[in-house]
């Protein structure tokens, strides 16, 4: 459980947007960024395969990264 997703978008070194495992969600840090956020989050689809990268990448390279737990 302490592992956690995040893909987040930047513009001029400005987080736009950023999708965490955690919140299930994306979330806006610009007024751009919401509006994107929104469109997004309206996809559950998208959300779906987010919310799958988690388990695909994160956990399934856990033992590569740390390889004592």
């Amino acid at each position: 459980k302490d592992i956690q997703y995040i893909e987040s978008y930047y513009y001029n070194k400005l987080e736009l947007a950023r999708f965490d495992s955690n919140v299930g969600r994306y979330v806006g840090y610009t007024e751009y960024g919401v509006k994107q956020a929104n469109y997004w989050n309206s996809d559950t689809s998208l959300i779906s395969m987010r919310k799958a990268q988690r388990e695909t990448y994160c956990l399934h390279n856990i033992g590569n990264w740390y390889p004592n737990m």
